[in-house]
């Protein structure tokens, strides 16, 4: 046994280290795929990345068509306000012809489809489109500065303010375009100011040039937004994509797990069915020969050979109802045949089963019951298979000389429980887990000479759960070993108080009979008369 405990934690390293095998190479794949679209990125983020923040620039260019439309026909107007109506009429016309192309490669970039659009050569398009256009501002702007009329410095830093920032919130998603639009703006408005002489002249170039720097620290932290937010959602996209992935392949090992767990009980139940016809021709036979029905053996070795076949009848026949008992338990077919018992009563009948054990082995047996304890509500076959299950394990491993504790009360919840102690060698605390496992035994199990089949305690477990109630075993080295099944307060039936019969009244009273007068000697002497004649 001790071979196969070994080779399942072989296996189980093994599946640890298959899956961080897969975890491994699902990273390294994903690192190459990263590589791979950022040597196809221009701005060095991945390419899906880059295509869908000039997909943000083109929508934005799109829905604010109107708005710079109007602002450049309110500044075209106030230069030819400031100047004369033809020269504003240019400047507007440049402006809105450089917006036009512009709009026009926003709506042909948008039709066009991620893994078929060439990002260099349509980034350096918007770039130069945005050039045109920045171009096109500084006419419209350098117009005003002919006219030498007080409003034209004012008017110039806040034609400059409004379309810098404009671009700002426009083409944040394509850093070069916005450089494209503020840039020419901006040199040509401090270049100006710069060269009118005095104070007020150096303080609207740092003002200008300020407000140049600010926009240009509120693009970058756009830029930085809209990429953070776009990884975010493909991360959360690709967490979803690993999700379903798990979600599927877990879909299919349930389902395969349950055509296979169906197919575990088809086989057990043939088999079973098989197995016992000829084991109970076994079990009858030998038992024949053993008691000698039909005459004394010529040798005794005979009777000894039947003796041990019946013996190995009986535990293989045990051996087949426990595999039968756990796999309908796990495949949850197990039907409880529920009824009112007294917990106690059923532990002091399988103590009653298995004391000539007990006592052959020099095993005492103490009984420390709660009194008038109500009755459970609860399969009595399930509760004698999990108490007989628990007394021989006790037995097996007890030494001559020990002593076996029963123990039937109440939980601090109100439920009742059975607990089943001795004073054995006790459990590992490393083997506890094997020994509550399908077909596992401790080391004790191993070095003893009655080795059992492992599902005792399974089993136990399983018409536990079964039952709402828990398990659970205590064990320390050289002192012994406690397990405790337990029972919730749902299945203790209280008894109901006596019910007081209200008192019934008669539907009707008796008139009471008339008392009758004793008539007088005369009038009884008439009536004599009257009825019979007289004298």
């Amino acid at each position: 046994m001790s071979v196969e405990v070994a080779a399942e934690r072989l296996s189980d390293r093994a599946a640890e280290r298959a899956q961080q095998h897969a975890l491994s190479r699902k990273r390294v794949v994903r690192q190459v795929r990263d590589a791979r679209e950022k040597l196809t990125s221009t701005t060095g983020t991945r390419r899906s990345f880059d295509f869908e923040l000039m997909r943000i620039y083109a929508q934005n260019k799109l829905s604010a068509a109107l708005a710079v439309t109007l602002l450049a026909l309110a500044i075209g107007a106030i230069a030819g306000w400031i100047t004369n109506p033809w020269t504003g009429a240019v400047g507007s016309g440049a402006v809105l012809a450089a917006h036009v192309i512009t709009l026009v490669l926003a709506h042909a970039f948008l039709r066009i489809q991620s893994d078929k659009a060439n990002l260099r050569a349509w980034h350096l398009r918007f770039v130069l489109a945005e050039a045109v256009l920045g171009l096109a501002w500084v006419f419209a702007l350098i117009v005003v500065i002919q006219a030498n009329v007080p409003e034209a410095d004012t008017f110039l830093l806040v034609g400059m303010l409004i379309v810098v920032a404009i671009a700002t919130m426009i083409g944040a998603t394509l850093p070069g375009a916005v450089l494209a639009v503020t840039l020419p703006v901006g040199i040509m408005v401090i270049a100006h100011f710069l060269l009118v002489e005095g104070l007020q002249g150096a303080m609207m170039a740092a003002l200008a040039g300020g407000a140049l720097a600010f926009f240009g620290i509120i693009s970058t932290k756009l830029y930085q937004a809209n990429l953070a937010t776009l990884e975010a959602r493909a991360e959360k996209d690709a967490l979803f994509g690993e999700l379903e992935t798990a979600k599927a392949n877990s879909d299919e090992a349930r389902r395969n797990a349950e055509m296979a767990n169906i197919a575990k009980s088809r086989f057990l139940a043939q088999m079973s069915h098989e197995l016992r016809t000829p084991l109970n021709a076994i079990l009858g036979f030998s038992e024949v020969m053993k008691e000698e029905m039909f005459g004394a053996h010529s040798a005794p070795q005979y009777a000894e050979y039947a003796n041990d076949i019946h013996a190995s009848g009986q535990h293989l026949l045990s051996l087949i109802n426990e595999i039968l008992d756990l796999s309908r338990i796990e495949a949850g077919r197990y039907e409880l045949n529920e009824e009112a018992l007294v917990l106690a009563g059923v532990v002091e009948d399988c103590h009653h089963l298995l004391k000539v054990r007990a006592k052959n082995k020099g095993v005492s047996v103490v009984q420390r019951f709660e009194p008038n304890m109500p009755k459970l509500w609860a399969d009595e076959r399930a509760i004698r298979q999990i108490v007989l299950n628990l007394m021989s394990n006790a037995i097996k491993f007890t030494p001559a000389g020990g002593e076996i504790t029963l123990k039937v009360g109440w939980t601090a919840s109100g439920g009742q429980y059975i607990s089943v102690r001795d004073t054995g060698p006790g459990i590992p605390e490393d083997e506890i887990p094997i020994v509550l496992s399908n077909f596992g035994q401790g080391s004790n199990a191993i070095k003893s000479a009655e080795q059992g089949t492992g599902l005792g305690l399974p089993i136990v477990q399983g018409l536990a759960t079964m039952h709402g109630g828990s398990f659970t075993l205590k064990s320390t080295l050289r002192e012994g070993t406690e397990v405790i099944t337990t029972f919730p307060a749902e299945r203790v039936m209280e008894a109901l108080p006596a019910i007081e019969s209200p008192p019934v009244e008669p539907s009707y009273i008796l008139p009471p009979e008339p008392v009758m007068a004793m008539p007088e000697a005369a009038n009884v002497g008439a009536l004599r008369r009257a009825l019979f004649g007289g004298r």
